[in-house]
């Protein structure tokens, strides 16, 4: 009895190992005549390398497609590399700020950073003198206070819009994707004429987490309004034909299914407010001690250390504790984003 053979699944239209040679061949040859274009031509410098090498690489890719298969295939090979252009286009910027960042703030980093403030210290003495404990106490005081405020306004306002969806919704939405493109210093503008110039007259952290507020509600919204549009119809139905209420039904099904969701709305808006830095100039103070009370006194924030360090400086110990403490901020804001994006790629339970 002969045994049935199970053919393998195949993909014919994958990129084989030959064809990728082929082509790496033909980006060698293309830098080989940037290299002579560069040197027989007016263009000079790197610029005029990559821009030589991307025009005569894709021209070469673009006649081997040509004459080995057809033209669909010739402009195809042809979108590719515009596309691969604006990839590269899209990194760099991202690639250069990241290293340039690493590579100027860990001269700035130091253990001692981590557990002092600033009170005995100036930003000229030595990197080892003082630290930004202040910054980082403060920044989670206002981030945590602002978190308080917006989560419950943008969980309800993402329900009304999900849930609800009355006659104000359509408004509702429009203002909350207006409030998405508010420049950040408005929103510290607002809350200096509004409360702090009539009625503290004083600059606090309150203040300033009441001003990153205003910049959070609306990631939040917005995101955890995406999040229950996720949730499937047939949840909702399920707790209705139990005959609960639809109060009931969203408290209890709807809400705990985009638990995951809601985590990601979170800290996105945390990674939006964290870096900061206008709002908080007008209306917190920006104190060189601890402070533990976000109600009383000017406090401190990473953004305003970072600000202070550069504008008050001069020095190169100035500028290694600013670099120092964008690398920290670089680093809890990228951090964010990779919690928040893998929350984001769970499935809902």
């Amino acid at each position: 009895m002969t045994q049935a053979t199970i053919p393998s699944p195949q993909t014919p239209w994958a990129t084989s190992f030959q064809q990728r040679l082929n082509t790496a061949g033909l980006i060698a040859l293309g830098a080989v005549l940037a290299g002579v274009a560069v040197k027989t031509t007016g263009l000079s410098g790197k610029l005029g390398f990559a821009v030589s090498l991307f025009v005569i690489a894709s021209l070469l890719i673009f006649v081997q497609q040509l004459r080995l298969r057809d033209m669909a295939a010739a402009k195809d090979s042809l979108l590719s590399s515009f596309a691969s252009l604006a990839i590269v286009l899209t990194l760099i910027p991202i690639i250069s700020i990241v290293s340039t960042v690493v590579i100027r703030g860990y001269q700035g980093i130091h253990f001692g950073m981590f557990a002092n403030d600033m009170t005995m210290a100036s930003v000229n003495d030595p990197v080892t003198a003082g630290g930004l404990l202040h910054a980082l106490v403060g920044t989670v005081i206002m981030v945590g206070v602002a978190l308080l405020i917006s989560f419950p306004i943008g969980l309800l306002t993402a329900l009304y819009l999900t849930e609800i969806r009355g006659k104000l919704a359509r408004p509702i939405k429009f203002l909350v994707q207006a409030m998405s493109g508010v420049p950040s210093i408005v929103a510290g503008l607002f809350i200096l004429s509004i409360l702090v110039i009539p009625v503290t007259q004083e600059l606090t952290g309150l203040m300033g987490s009441l001003a990153l507020s205003i910049l959070m509600i609306p990631t939040i919204a917005r995101t955890a309004e995406e999040m229950l549009l996720l949730i499937p119809n047939d949840l909702r139905e399920a707790g209705v034909a139990l005959g609960a209420t639809q109060w009931r039904t969203v408290s209890g099904v709807v809400v705990p299914a985009a638990r995951s969701g809601l985590v990601t709305a979170i800290i996105l808006g945390i990674a939006r407010i964290i870096g900061e830095t206008a709002p908080l100039l007008l209306v917190s103070g920006g104190a060189d001690a601890l402070n533990f009370n976000p109600a009383s006194g000017p406090m401190g924030s990473l953004p305003f250390y970072i600000w202070k360090a550069f504008l008050t400086g001069g020095t190169e110990e100035a500028y290694a504790r600013a670099w120092g403490g964008m690398l920290v901020l670089l680093i809890l804001i990228v951090s964010l984003f990779s919690l928040a994006r893998y929350l984001s790629g769970r499935k809902v339970a």
